[in-house]
């Protein structure tokens, strides 16, 4: 247990030993309090159901942890039904247990130490702070505000898909300043598409939640990488992902995410990819962190795999192919990336290149075992969390370029169970 999870308990027990809380039940600090949103709000699941979060109370401090949950996401039927190698996450929607269940990821929020407050595996210093877990299911990464239907695999029973997720985050925004009040420290997180759209809706949830005190962000392996619609896909290998999503999503609409960037400082309306430095230009006081792994094939995959016919081919064919025609196209997005994000002064990254879980895709999840860069003397992203939420003299960062050790680089046990039982 971290010293200052520590001292919270040992003021939690004062507190109930001098009758200084109400009764635990009563209070619902420490547990994980299911939020239902009304279908005014606009919030909803992909298929229709409402959409609901969890939040996690500590009467010590006004400190706040907002977790973007991952999943994929999807532009198609089979897709948005869960079918599929890339596919979307929760597409029956999030039952009031999910929680609690052992068939999700989320269970006990344990999936991230930044939602586990008495995480068995890993020390997180935001362990002592409330907690909110903001379930993924509208297969979008948080930000669409479109309703699509799609039969292109199954004509005879049409998917109808809410890609609501900017409605969602908005409304839950809401309800936690109306439940809450205002945070004093701030950090927004998510692993995966809740990398994305922690970073897509950062703007949404810091100017509803308006910290008292300092706000940061920490998206993992959710990386929006430059794609102007000026060039073309050989100069930007995301584009057209981008393309697709932007259309699919309904993120040019009147109400939608790329439309409220527009005339912001830094934002280019034909570049997702700006939307990071617009961000660190917005507030020029808050402190931006981006993870990645330079050996991820899932993030690779879900951005290239559907779009270009030389990888479709190498999927069924030669999977050694398949995954050195995803890392060129990857590596290449980093590097225009790594000089997008080295313009502005308060943001910082940690790109280490490989760890043997997970397709090497995030590196916040479970534990943070295999995410150091020797290199550097840093065995782990610890320093890096710390030096986000610490205000080190400047951000770190961290790239690695000595691979030569990395794929045989241990991890934990807890990481080594995981990948057996397929647990994630």
């Amino acid at each position: 247990m971290n010293r200052t999870l520590f001292a919270a308990c040992r003021r939690w027990l004062l507190a109930v030993a001098f009758g200084a809380l109400p009764a635990f039940a009563q209070a619902g600090y420490f547990q994980w309090d299911v939020v239902q949103l009304p279908a005014s709000s606009g919030a909803s699941c992909g298929n229709g159901t409402p959409y609901r979060f969890f939040v996690n109370r500590t009467p010590f401090t006004r400190n706040t942890t907002v977790l973007y949950e991952g999943g994929g996401a999807c532009w198609d039927q089979a897709a948005c039904e869960g079918q599929g190698p890339l596919h979307a996450a929760n597409t029956n929607g999030i039952p009031a247990d999910y929680m609690q269940r052992l068939d999700t990821q989320a269970v006990f929020g344990l999936v991230t130490p930044f939602t586990a407050r008495l995480d068995p595996f890993q020390a997180a210093p935001t362990q002592s702070w409330n907690m909110v877990f903001l379930p993924y299911c509208t297969g979008d990464v948080h930000t669409g505000s479109a309703m699509q239907i799609y039969s292109d695999s199954n004509p005879a029973t049409p998917r109808v898909q809410y890609f609501r997720g900017q409605a969602n985050v908005r409304a839950a925004a809401a309800w936690l300043r109306a439940n809450l009040g205002k945070p004093n420290d701030l950090l927004i997180t998510g692993f995966s598409a809740g990398g994305v759209g922690a970073t897509a809706t950062y703007a949404v949830m810091r100017d509803a939640l308006a910290p008292t005190g300092r706000s940061q962000l920490l998206a993992d392996s959710g990386p929006l990488m430059p794609a102007s619609r000026t060039t073309t896909p050989d100069k930007a290998p995301s584009l057209l992902l981008h393309n697709t999503i932007r259309d699919a999503w309904g993120l040019d609409l009147p109400n939608g995410l790329v439309t409220s960037f527009a005339g912001r400082a830094g934002f280019d309306v034909n570049d997702m990819g700006s939307i990071s430095p617009a961000l660190a230009l917005r507030y020029p006081k808050d402190r931006f962190g981006y993870l990645l792994f330079q050996q991820d094939a899932t993030f690779s995959g879900f951005s290239y795999a559907k779009f270009y016919p030389e990888i479709a081919i190498a999927a069924a064919t030669d999977p050694n192919l398949y995954a050195a025609l995803l890392n060129t196209r990857w590596r290449y997005d980093i590097g225009k990336l790594r000089t997008v994000l080295d313009g502005q002064a308060n943001i910082g990254y940690h790109m280490a290149f490989f760890r043997p879980f997970n397709n090497s895709h995030c590196l916040t999840i479970v534990d943070w075992s295999g995410t150091g860069i020797e290199e550097v003397g840093l065995t782990s992203i610890a320093p890096f969390v710390d030096n986000i939420l610490a205000r080190g003299p400047a951000p770190l960062r961290n790239y690695e370029t000595d691979n030569s050790s990395d794929l045989t680089r241990p991890v934990s046990w807890v990481l080594t169970l995981v990948t057996l039982f397929g647990l994630i």
